[in-house]
């Protein structure tokens, strides 16, 4: 029964990705980017290399948590071919020159004859999943050949079918991984609940090696420096369009001389039109870079939108205060820690409770939630005329992220006591 309806889901999931493509661009790239997939991985796998690692992501996050792992083992030994496979167009599309991997492809979706032949082609010696996304014929494959197979920084929560009664089909996924490194002691309760004892240890997060390594890495721009000179800056990363009304409004105010950064977590032209009018004197990042003018009027602007990928994780360097999106959302908030690594107190919406980590830098308050913009520039307010109050949020947030570091290490460490790279 459970093996019919994980079948019934991956033929509705692709059923409704057909559909959705028609006007969803997302949807789209996710069909065009498996067209022919197997053409395209055959032509690039002519010979077996010696060893192989395979790391999955769902998308962009979930790499970013993989990533110190990936690159710890490409220094420690140049000489592996890495492969690195996405779920979602939205870590494909930006990953896909990604200079540390030797291939990057879309995952084919999940069916016996596609894992067969995906794990065909590449011949991995060891596969790391990451966090969330499990597909039984692919997992079951890799248990069949003695692949060993690891998952990192993983979470479990109630909610997740491996804990309901129809769950026994995710339930099998799960005996098919050697290890599974689980980022709390919670998740690892939980897997007890069901019987998953012998091969679950807490790892940690290697979310918080990642975010140590970024911040070591200095953002230089000069249209940034041009607009925070001499400005207490805000910034706001990863928007929602609830997060924009609200950080607009507060923009609005005239009892204030603060300067918003906006990174919108969507950057389709009719959402960054969107968020142009909401903010009164603001331009786009884009706008600037293409026009000398704007650059040196840009000490006149009151926010500045960033409307391209890849600086986000260090403008937060920037922010006296930084604000993280999605807190309105179903999903919650995005990657708070990239904010707290740079010692900045954080301020979030109000659904983020199923962050872990959030949890825990708003008890010790180095992030505070709010519900709506009187609460925003209540929190603001108190930060920029309490000076002790702020340097104490500061530093819990920055104190909190290196003590919980040290993940990545436990993984590669495990990695070579096993000998899991040797033929």
């Amino acid at each position: 029964m459970a093996k019919l309806i994980y079948n019934l889901f991956l033929f509705l999931y692709s059923t409704g990705i057909r559909i959705v493509s028609l006007w969803n661009p997302k949807a789209k790239k996710w069909l065009e980017g498996r067209r022919n997939i197997f053409a395209t991985i055959n032509s690039r796998f002519t010979t077996h290399h010696s060893r192989t690692v395979w790391m999955h992501c769902a998308s962009l996050g979930e790499f970013e948590q993989g990533r110190p792992v990936l690159e710890s083992l490409k220094q420690q030994d140049a000489s592996l071919t890495i492969v690195l496979t996405f779920f979602s167009p939205s870590g494909y599309e930006v990953m896909k020159d990604y200079k540390g991997a030797d291939h990057v492809f879309y995952l084919p979706m999940d069916n016996i004859f596609s894992a067969k032949k995906f794990i065909d082609a590449i011949n991995p010696t060891l596969v790391l999943w990451v966090k969330y996304e499990y597909w039984f014929y692919y997992l079951q494959e890799l248990k069949r050949r003695n692949i060993p197979v690891l998952l990192v920084s993983g979470v479990f929560r109630k909610s997740q079918p491996f804990f309901k009664w129809y769950g026994g089909i995710w339930k099998k996924m799960l005996e098919n991984f050697d290890h599974l490194f689980v980022q709390n002691d919670a998740s690892e309760k939980l897997l007890q609940t069901i019987g998953v004892v012998e091969n679950v240890s807490i790892s940690g997060d290697t979310r918080f090696d990642r975010v140590i390594e970024i911040a070591k890495q200095s953002l230089n721009a000069e249209i940034i420096t041009s607009f925070c000179a001499g400005s207490t800056i805000i910034v706001a990363g990863s928007t929602w369009e609830d997060d924009e009304i609200i950080l607009a409004a507060y923009g609005d105010e005239t009892n204030h001389q603060q300067k918003i950064i906006v990174v919108p977590h969507e950057l389709d032209k009719a959402h960054l039109d969107n968020v142009k009018k909401m903010f009164k004197k603001s331009v786009c990042y884009t706008e600037v870079e293409s026009d000398a003018a704007l650059l040196n009027a840009i000490s006149g602007y009151n926010t500045l939108i960033i409307d391209t990928i890849g600086m986000l994780s260090r403008l937060y360097n920037y922010g006296h205060i930084n604000y993280i999106g999605g807190g309105f959302t179903n999903d919650g908030i995005h990657n708070i820690l990239e904010a707290a690594v740079w010692g900045k107190p954080v301020i979030i919406g109000e659904n983020y409770e199923k962050y872990f980590e959030a949890v825990d830098l708003v008890e010790c308050a180095a992030a505070e939630s709010i519900g709506d913009v009187v609460e925003l520039k209540e929190v603001i307010d108190n930060w920029l005329t309490d000076t002790i109050a702020y340097n104490e949020s500061a530093a819990a947030a920055k104190e909190y992220v290196y003590a919980k570091a040290g993940a990545t290490k436990k993984i590669i460490e495990y990695i070579y006591i096993k000998r899991l790279l040797t033929n």
